[in-house]
């Protein structure tokens, strides 16, 4: 997702080659031919999924990737591009099902090249990605299983990040500005121009005020590390491990766009986690409970962090909301796409506003609580 340095209102182009412009691509800079090319969804850069046989030379057979062709405004960073792709690499190699470049003819993991007919003659950087199995979590009828898988790898990738990645990119994590960070929910409200005054915008102004008072003055108390920032329910791939239809068991099998990698607090990605999972839920209010027990089984949270639980949480969804009813308005052609979240998002935004902290909270914590003596609430 595009950035925002300085974190003010963004404008960038996403790009919108054809299929016969992205296959030239391939063809031009990477060592394959490509035999099947198709367009998949996209927040803001545009991807594609791409079989290709083996040119002269190299082994026998098709292979799957993902060209993935950034959005203009996040091409101009192509250090913070290269941080996220060594952690992709580091990630990998640490056993952790993501997705690897493939080096370029010239043996670059990426590569700036000349974008569409589009206005402005603008560039793209441009990545051929593994192709990860699995089907995305939002496809899946989720169960307390999964749900916990979600939190304990939330917790194991962003351990592995801040213990173990020590490549010299990861410094721009530590100093470029997000609008996604939840540290920025504050700011949510130079969007407000186009929102009109209704009920949706008076509960983000809510959200924005209690969370100034209450969650900003905690941060410094807040431990911090590397999140990935984007642990959503379209971004996270599982495939099922057991046969039964009744109670199926699943197992992550791929974490995808680090677009929204930055330097935040483990807290943090609990907190999109459990938002996140809660889209698709048919009970939204219990899901906190089982991410919140399996992120806990690798990163216990301090009292400070569970008391910022709801408001991480609710700062969010506001995010997700806003943010992407503006870009909405940007860009109507990817509507469809940028409003997946509002389709249930503002309904549970406003459910939990109603409910109330202590109510939502006394689920959370009574679900994870159930954990610790050996079983699932």
């Amino acid at each position: 997702m595009s950035s925002g340095n300085n974190c003010q209102l963004f404008f960038f182009f996403k790009p919108a080659l054809s299929e016969k412009e992205a296959t030239e691509l391939v063809d031009i800079f990477f060592f394959f031919k490509v035999s099947g090319i198709r367009p998949l969804p996209s927040y803001d850069d545009q991807n594609f999924h791409v079989r290709v046989s083996r040119n002269k030379g190299a082994a026998e057979g098709a292979d799957e990737y993902v060209l993935k062709i950034t959005n203009s405004e996040d091409s101009q960073e192509p250090d913070l591009i290269e941080a996220q792709t060594q952690a992709m690499m580091f990630l990998s190699a640490e056993g952790f099902p993501s997705a690897t470049p493939c080096l370029t003819k010239d043996g670059n993991i990426m590569s700036l090249e000349a974008g569409d007919t589009g206005p402005g003659n603008k560039k793209y950087m441009v990545r051929l990605l593994t192709y990860l199995p699995g089907m995305p979590v939002a496809k899946i009828a989720t169960n307390a299983q999964i749900l916990y898988e979600i939190g304990k790898l939330a917790a194991s990738l962003d351990k592995a990040l801040s213990e173990k990645f020590h490549h010299p990119s990861v410094k721009i994590f530590f100093f470029f500005q997000f609008i996604w960070n939840l540290a920025n929910v504050p700011l949510l409200d130079q969007f407000f121009f186009f929102f009109g005054q209704n009920k949706y915008r008076e509960v983000v102004e809510q959200v924005i005020e209690l969370f100034f008072f209450f969650v900003i003055p905690k941060l410094s108390s807040f431990r911090a590390c590397i999140n990935h920032g984007d642990l959503n329910d379209h971004n996270i791939l599982v495939d099922s491990s057991s046969a039964s239809l009744e109670n199926p068991q699943y197992r992550v099998s791929g974490i995808l766009d680090f677009g929204d990698m930055s330097y935040g607090y483990y807290v943090f990605e609990v907190a999109i986690a459990i938002m996140y999972m809660m889209i698709e839920s048919p009970d939204p209010l219990s899901v906190g409970g089982h991410v919140l027990a399996g992120f806990e089984s690798v990163v216990p949270l301090t009292e400070e962090e569970t008391g910022a639980l709801f408001l991480l949480v609710s700062g969010r969804f506001s995010q997700s909301l806003v943010i992407a009813a503006h870009t909405a308005l940007l860009y109507p052609e990817n509507k469809e796409y940028l409003m997946i979240t509002a389709k249930t998002g503002w309904k549970h935004l406003m459910t939990m506003s109603e409910v109330g902290q202590e109510a939502v909270e006394k689920t959370w914590f009574e679900t994870a609580a159930a954990y610790t003596n050996g079983a699932p609430a």
